[in-house]
């Protein structure tokens, strides 16, 4: 009967205690909550960083300030040094007045109306004028004429005979001065001179003309026929581009024991360089 006790108290305890133990032990058993893990072929992305070490974008990308008007378009970067540039236009040269006007030169026929002692006697000559500006409103120029031989027929009586003489005088006159000149820019213009010189009488009682008597005027100058000459006058100028036609008149005036005055004038064509 001991046994018998026995046996159903340990049965009993035995019954009371094996739930318990199976339920603790399926606690144990349980796995503990994990948080999800990111898939394996995916890798991991690093915390995110604050907003004082986050790095600013580079400067290059920056884009600038705009106002109201603009804040609508679109940002486009500053062009870039190998960005094509359009070439300047060469500036444009307005040819200069002066570049074909440097000079002139004529040749011209004139007429010197010479009265010494109250007659008068007209002579008819060619020369040549050569210029040369130092201002497009001034020039230097120098020129010679030839005026070609006038005879003079003089004779002497003692009362019983009479003898006539006839005398070839021929003026050449060399004169050098300025000359201003007004109206440059247009095709004609005026212009004012004042020169001083020489002329020249030669004579030949021979009453014949050479070959010779212009070089005999020239070997002449600076004797008894020569004389101090002032030359004041004007006239115009008409070009057609770099040839035209040069007109002038003055008086021509000359010392010999006195002021002597005679109108001179010439004309002809005259090429300006």
């Amino acid at each position: 009967m001991k046994r018998i006790a026995i046996l159903v108290g340990f049965s009993l305890s035995l019954a009371l205690t094996l739930p318990f133990g199976i339920t603790a032990q399926a606690q144990n058993n349980q796995p503990t909550p994990q948080s999800p893990s990111a898939p394996a072929d995916q890798p991991l992305s690093p915390p995110p960083l604050a907003p004082s070490d986050q790095a600013a974008p580079p400067s290059s990308f920056v884009q600038p300030a705009q106002s109201d008007e603009s804040s609508s378009s679109a940002y486009q970067p500053p062009p870039s040094d190998s960005t094509p540039q359009s070439p300047a236009p060469a500036p444009v040269t307005q040819p200069d007045r002066f570049d074909k006007d440097h000079g002139e030169i004529e040749a011209f026929g004139d007429y010197l109306r010479f009265t010494p002692t109250g007659s008068t006697t007209n002579y008819v000559g060619v020369g040549g004028l050569a210029g040369f500006n130092v201002h497009p409103n001034l020039a230097i120029e120098a020129q010679m004429s030839y005026d070609f031989a006038r005879n003079f027929t003089t004779y002497t009586t003692n009362g019983v005979t009479t003898t006539f003489s006839t005398t070839s005088v021929r003026p050449l006159t060399g004169l050098f001065g300025p000359k201003l000149q007004f109206g440059t820019s247009s095709p004609v213009r005026a212009f004012l001179t004042g020169k001083v010189g020489f002329i020249d009488f030669s004579t030949n009682t021979s009453g014949g003309i050479s070959g010779g008597s212009f070089n005999g005027a020239v070997a002449g100058v600076g004797g008894s026929g020569t004389h101090f000459a002032v030359y004041p006058g004007g006239g115009i100028e008409m070009f057609a581009g770099w040839f035209g036609l040069r007109l002038e008149a003055g008086d021509e005036v000359y010392l010999n024991n006195g002021t002597y005055n005679n109108l001179r004038v010439a004309a002809g064509p005259v090429i300006r360089f």
